[in-house]
């Protein structure tokens, strides 16, 4: 035991349980110091899942001060802000949690090299995922290209369990000069939005354990079917606490390994999402130009479309097209989009409109709030084809017949789209209290025509894929 500090650099693991970084520097015994750091990586994230990272981290630093630690906030470079933390407190170690986007592995890799060049420890564990991506191979040694396989590989695994709740914790028991979290405004480009989106978020550690328990205590034995019902209650909703470390993914994965035990029918669909997730993970680790290429080569021949004027239409929930308005109008309003609205909104970009899969991926790494920098690259390329799907490049989604399977009884659509409704609901009104007011919606105005016909918008994708592979 030694009472030199220890500095714990935190980032997406804003949580006191299931938190293996926390956990073994609190078995130390050493004093501690719990930092954040707005550096311009994190600065660079959009304008909704900057602001829910505020939310996150003003309701950890009240986890934290419970166990006796003062989070410590400084802005700056990563390596230049710890450099200062260390020469303030005489701390002589650097512990966090790992990333795996291309951004964080990069800012990562520097301060490692460099701390440990000064002498100082620098120490990663993993937080965020299940398995490393470079812990799941295949039988010739390399990485997974295709879901299923991956999946079969992991989903028999022996999980680590979740590392104990920490209770308290040592403080250095000196004041440290720390700059104050809401002088930094993260959520300043959230405008008039926020009041909106922030009725639907559940912050916290506390909140994301409450959905969890409500989640497997019910909707999740009707997983399989009801999980592409967006008008119904039917997921667990986890994206959000998962993507800033609300709630750990071990913790989630046993817990629902009991419930399959249990014979909750949709256990094993909901096991398998959360493998999905992991997935998505190993795909960046082992490409990551996923993030910002065609994951398939042969795509970079596509004469996608850049930014254009439907598009623009398709940001607005206005492209006529009831699913894919309510989809996009969901997220305004919620900060988060049902995944199989996902899929059809991000479908008709692509695909109808032959938008690049680039100008989609911006926009909502702008407006998600459960924001994943690896599950927005993946999620977009499977579905524009460019990247880990093993369907045809012709399966092309109808917004209607999506909508008719899904959404029978139109009641996700009236629930987002205000001008399909006599008495439109709060939710669809809400809308246009969140949509930025430069676009100047008319809450009366009608209901905009289609911007492409279905028939005609699949045509035309047929052709332009046809004539890439001639």
């Amino acid at each position: 035991m030694t009472d030199t500090p220890l500095i714990l650099w935190f980032r997406r693991d804003l949580r006191l349980s299931d938190q293996p970084m926390l956990a073994a520097a609190v078995a130390t015994g050493r004093p501690l110091v719990a930092l954040f750091i707005l550096d311009p990586e994190t600065e660079a994230i959009g304008a909704a899942p900057k602001w829910r990272l505020g939310l996150a981290w003003a309701t950890f630093a009240k986890a934290l001060r419970d166990v006796g630690l003062e989070p410590v906030f400084r802005r700056g470079p990563a390596l230049d802000v710890l450099r200062s933390v260390l020469a303030d407190t005489g701390a002589d170690a650097v512990w966090w949690s790992r990333l795996y986007d291309p951004a964080a592995v990069a800012r990562d890799t520097a301060v490692k090299a460099a701390l440990k060049a000064s002498a100082v420890e620098a120490r990663s564990f993993n937080g965020h995922l299940l398995n490393e991506p470079w812990d799941v191979q295949t039988g010739s040694g390399g990485c997974y290209r295709v879901f299923t396989p991956y999946w079969r590989s992991v989903r028999g695994r022996e999980m680590q369990a979740p590392a104990p709740t920490v209770r308290s914790a040592r403080s250095l028991g000196e004041r440290i000069a720390s700059e104050r979290l809401e002088d930094w405004h993260l959520g300043a480009a959230m405008n008039r939005g926020a009041a909106v989106v922030q009725r639907h978020q559940a912050v916290g550690e506390v909140a994301a354990l409450d959905r969890l328990t409500a989640f497997l205590a019910g909707p999740v034995d009707g997983y399989g079917t009801m999980r592409d019902r967006p008008a119904v209650a039917g997921t667990s909703r986890l994206s959000e606490n998962l993507t800033y470390g609300e709630i750990g993914v071990r913790g989630i994965w046993h817990a629902a390994m009991r419930a399959m035990q249990d014979g909750q029918a949709g256990a094993e669909g909901f096991l398998r999402e959360i493998a999905w997730r992991e997935f998505a993970y190993h795909l960046i680790h082992h490409s990551p130009e996923i993030a910002t290429r065609n994951w398939r080569p042969e795509w970079d021949s596509f004469a996608w479309r850049g930014d254009n004027p439907q598009a623009e239409r398709w940001r607005r929930g206005l492209t006529g097209e009831p699913f894919v308005d309510a989809a996009m109008r969901e997220m305004y309003v919620t900060g988060t989009m049902h995944n199989r609205a996902r899929m059809i909104a991000a479908s008709y970009l692509t695909k109808h409109l032959l938008t690049d899969w680039r100008v989609g991926l911006a926009w909502f790494e702008d407006c998600l709030t459960d924001w994943d920098p690896a599950s927005n690259a993946m999620g977009w390329q499977w579905v524009a084809g460019s990247g880990p799907d093993s369907a045809p490049f012709f399966r092309i989604f109808n917004p209607a017949g999506q909508a008719e399977k899904f959404d029978p009884d139109a009641v996700y659509r009236r629930r987002f789209v205000a001008e399909l409704s006599a008495a439109p609901g709060p939710e669809a009104r809400a809308f246009f209290e969140a949509a930025p007011r430069r676009w100047r919606l008319d809450p009366k105005a009608p209901y905009p025509e289609a911007v492409v016909g279905l028939a005609e918008g699949r045509a035309r994708a047929l052709e332009a894929y046809g004539a890439r592979n001639s």
